[in-house]
C-alpha cells in the first residue's frame, strides 16, 4: 500500500523547545525603539501632554541629552496610553429608527422585547402607598434608596432586588442621599436629619440641620450638604461628625440643590431666575447667574461638570457652559414647564413635565429638534436620576418607582479603581480607608480648581516682609539700676540676679513682639473618625 508523504512543515525555534508561537496581535505590541504604532494622530494627540522643550536655548550637553530623553519618555508614555483605547471594547448604543419612525414611538415594552434578558430585567416598576418620593442611587449605580413623604424608607440592591431594609419613620421624609459607602444614608425628616445604616438601625442624629428640603453628598470630600425651608445652607463632616460651615443665603427657602462635580460648587436655583454658586470658605456666593426672567423650577449640571440645564415657569430650558459663566450654549421652549432636569453620563437631557418624561440627546452642542425617548407615567413625578454605568433612568412619582430603559445614556466603560461595581465586602472597606486617606478638604472648594496650583502671591509678599522685619530687631539691653547700694552677705549676688530676672523679661516681651509680626500658620487637621464610631 503506497503511503501519502506530506511536506514537513519548518519549526522555529521556540516551537522545537516547547513553546508555543507567539500570535501576533496588530496595534497592541509597544516597542519602545521603532516608530511604527500605526495609530491615528488625533488618537495621539489627545494624550499629548503639549509642545515639548525648545532645544535650541539649552546651552550644555548634558541638559540637553537629560531633556531629549525625558521628551522620548513623555511621547512613549502617550503613545501607550493611546493604545489602551483598544480594550475599551464596550460602546454606548441607541435607537435608530427607520424610514417614516421616530424614536419617541418606541414604548419601553417594545423596548423590552428587542434587547437580551440581563436588559429586560433592569425595567421593572414599584406600586407604593407612601408617595410622593425621591431616590437616590450610589455612585456605583448599583443600590438604590427610596423616600417617600408619609414617612416609608427602604434601600434595595435594585439589579439583584434584594432588600437591604425598609421602614416607617413615622415622619414626614423630604429627601434621601447615600453616604461615600451603601451602607449609611441620610435622610431628611421633619425637623431633622437621620442616618441609618443598611440594616435600619439609627446612627446618628443632626439637630442643627433643621427642616432641610434637599440633600447632596460630595465624595471626595466627604461632605453632606443640604439646604433648608429657613434659608440656611449646611456642609456637614461625615469623616468627622462636624459642621464645617453653616450659611444663612437671605435668599427664602430653598428647595432647588445640585452640585457641580467639576469644583464641588453648590448650584442654588431661586425663585427670580437666577442661580447662586456657593463654597463653605465664604459667606456670600461665588457668582450668581441670571438665566431667566422668570422662577426657577430645577437645576442640575452634568457629571463632567461641563453644563448646567435650567428650566423656569415661562416654560424655557436653557443649557449653558458651567465653566464660562456666560450666555446660554442652547435654549428650547417646551409646550408645558419642566419641573425636573436631569443630565446622564453621556449627556443626555431628561425632562419632566407632569407626568411626562421627555429624553434629548445630542442636546448641548447642537440644537436637538425632538426628543429621543418620551413615556407617560400614571401619576406626577417626585424626581428622576440616571443610573451610573447603566442605561437605565430611575423615576419616583406619587404612587411608586419605575425604571425606564434609555439605550445610550451610560457610559459602557468603567475604572474599578474609581468605581466598582461587583465589588466584595473586603474592597469596600479597602476602598473607604483609601477614600478617607485621600480626602479632600473644604479649603479646596474653588470655583476655578486649578486655583490651587498657583502661588499665593500676596501671603508671599507678606512671609518676606515680616522676615525682612525680624532680621533688623535686635534684643533690647537693659541695664539695672539699684537704688542703694547693697550691704551686708550677699548684696552682690542679689543684684545680679535681679539683673538676670529684668533681662529675661524684656527678651520674652521681644519675642512675643516678634510672633505676632510672623504671618499666622493653619492648624493641622484633626484625626479622622467614621460616622458609625461616634453615634
Amino acid at each position: 500500500m503506497a503511503r501519502i508523504r506530506t511536506p514537513k512543515k519548518s519549526v522555529n525555534k521556540t516551537q522545537k523547545a516547547g513553546n508555543k508561537p507567539e500570535e501576533k496581535v496588530q496595534n497592541l505590541r509597544v516597542n519602545k525603539g521603532s516608530k511604527k504604532y500605526n495609530l491615528p494622530k488625533e488618537l495621539v494627540e489627545k494624550y499629548a501632554k503639549g509642545n515639548g522643550v525648545n532645544l535650541k536655548k539649552v546651552h550644555t550637553k548634558i541638559h540637553k541629552k537629560k531633556i531629549e530623553e525625558k521628551e522620548k519618555q513623555i511621547k512613549f508614555a502617550a503613545q501607550v496610553a493611546a493604545q489602551t483605547e483598544v480594550l475599551l471594547t464596550e460602546q454606548e448604543g441607541h435607537l435608530e429608527a427607520g424610514d417614516g419612525e421616530t424614536t419617541t414611538q418606541f414604548t419601553q415594552s417594545e423596548i423590552r422585547e428587542h434587547v437580551d434578558l440581563t436588559a429586560a430585567a433592569k425595567t421593572f416598576e414599584l406600586k407604593l402607598e407612601f408617595g410622593p418620593y425621591r431616590s437616590k442611587y450610589t455612585r456605583n449605580g448599583r443600590h438604590l434608596v427610596i423616600g417617600g413623604r408619609k414617612g416609608h424608607v427602604a434601600a434595595f440592591d435594585w439589579v439583584t432586588k434584594r432588600l437591604h431594609c425598609e421602614m416607617n419613620v413615622m415622619e414626614s421624609v423630604h429627601d434621601v442621599s447615600f453616604l461615600h459607602v451603601e451602607t449609611m444614608f441620610a435622610v431628611a425628616q421633619k425637623n431633622w436629619v437621620y442616618f441609618y445604616d443598611n440594616q435600619g438601625i439609627e446612627l446618628h442624629c443632626v439637630k442643627r440641620l433643621n427642616k432641610v428640603t434637599r440633600l447632596e453628598f460630595l465624595p471626595y470630600h466627604f461632605l453632606l450638604t443640604s439646604c433648608s425651608d429657613e434659608g440656611y445652607l449646611s456642609w456637614l463632616d461625615v469623616s468627622l461628625g462636624q459642621i464645617v460651615s453653616q450659611v444663612n443665603t437671605k435668599l427664602g427657602r430653598l428647595s432647588m440643590l445640585t452640585h457641580n462635580p467639576w469644583n464641588a460648587c453648590l448650584c442654588l436655583g431661586h425663585a427670580k431666575g437666577v442661580v447662586s454658586m456657593w463654597s463653605p470658605n465664604s459667606r456670600e456666593p461665588l457668582a450668581k447667574m441670571l438665566c431667566h426672567k422668570a422662577p426657577l423650577t430645577a437645576v442640575h449640571v452634568d457629571p463632567s461638570g461641563m453644563y448646567m440645564a435650567t428650566a423656569a415657569t415661562n416654560s424655557e430650558v436653557k443649557i449653558f457652559d458651567v465653566r464660562k459663566l456666560e450666555g446660554p450654549v442652547q435654549e428650547y421652549k417646551l409646550i408645558s414647564s419642566a419641573g425636573h432636569v436631569a443630565f446622564s453620563q453621556k449627556k443626555m437631557l431628561a425632562l419632566g413635565m407632569g407626568n411626562i418624561v421627555e429624553i434629548y440627546r445630542d442636546c448641548c452642542t447642537q440644537a436637538a429638534k425632538r426628543p429621543y425617548l418620551r413615556h407617560r407615567l400614571n401619576s406626577s413625578i417626585g424626581n428622576f436620576n440616571f443610573c451610573p454605568y447603566e442605561d437605565v433612568l430611575g423615576v419616583t412619582t406619587a404612587k411608586g418607582f419605575t425604571s425606564l430603559l434609555v439605550p445610550g445614556s451610560g457610559e459602557p466603560n468603567f475604572d474599578t479603581y474609581e468605581v466598582n461595581l461587583f465589588q466584595s465586602k473586603k474592597q469596600r472597606q479597602e476602598a473607604e480607608v483609601k477614600a478617607l486617606l485621600e480626602k479632600i478638604q473644604p479649603e479646596f472648594i474653588t470655583l476655578d480648581p486649578f486655583a490651587i496650583a498657583e502661588v499665593d502671591t500676596p501671603t508671599l509678599a507678606d512671609k518676606l516682609e515680616a522676615k525682612n522685619k525680624l532680621l533688623h530687631l535686635k534684643p533690647p539691653k537693659v541695664k539695672y539700676e539699684a537704688k542703694n547700694k547693697a550691704k551686708g552677705k550677699g548684696g552682690s549676688a542679689n543684684m545680679a540676679r535681679n539683673k538676670k530676672i529684668v533681662q529675661e523679661a524684656a527678651t520674652k516681651e521681644f519675642v512675643k513682639a516678634s510672633r505676632q509680626l510672623q504671618p499666622a500658620e493653619k492648624t493641622k487637621p484633626q484625626p479622622y473618625h467614621v460616622l458609625n464610631r461616634f453615634a
